[in-house]
């Protein structure tokens, strides 16, 4: 039995629900995300809350339920305040820079790397060494983050790397003569 899906989903101010064809459209201050509703829940909106019930219940409607309700919420949560995630890079001259639509990063390879900023994601430099990405669709924003931290993952020995704010490395202690 799902506990995620019993309770439902506050829709706060300015932000509206569309139900048509099998398709649900959250809009809200920021933009508009649009999710595919499985056959096996149904989804109703009842004034400033959305409700998720499954129809039958099978594995695949109780799987279901506890989903559409939470890609609702991170849906929902997107269009009216956002979603950000923060890096941080370690590591003698290593740097990040926004130029234009590119992320610019010195990791210490012979090359600079490029990265193309995609719509609808905003990243900032505010100091060389910290990284803040920026958007409206929570599975986008992590996708990039993770894009980003992946040419340069964090070593154990001296830390050197990408990694988010909230991460901790576990570090290791190195070679004894």
């Amino acid at each position: 039995m799902s506990r995620v899906g019993k309770n439902p989903v506050p829709l706060p101010q300015g932000v509206s629900v569309d139900l048509a064809g099998g398709l649900a459209t959250v809009k809200g201050k920021l933009g508009s995300l649009k999710l595919p509703i499985s056959s096996h829940v149904e989804v109703k909106v009842e004034g400033d809350k959305v409700w998720v019930k499954p129809i039958t219940e099978t594995k695949q409607a109780r799987m279901s339920w506890g989903a559409t309700r939470a890609n609702l919420k991170n849906m929902v949560e997107g269009v009216s305040k956002g979603f950000t995630k923060v890096l941080e890079i370690n590591g003698t001259g290593y740097r990040a820079a926004v130029q234009g639509k590119n992320l610019q990063l010195n990791l210490g390879y012979s090359h600079d790397v490029s990265y193309p900023i995609p719509e609808g994601i905003t990243v900032k430099c505010d100091k060389p060494t910290s990284i803040s990405i920026t958007g409206f669709d929570k599975q986008t924003v992590g996708q990039v983050a993770a894009e980003i931290r992946s040419y340069r993952a964090p070593e154990p020995y001296k830390g050197k790397g990408i990694k988010y704010s909230t991460e901790t490395i576990l570090r290791k202690e190195g070679k004894k003569k």
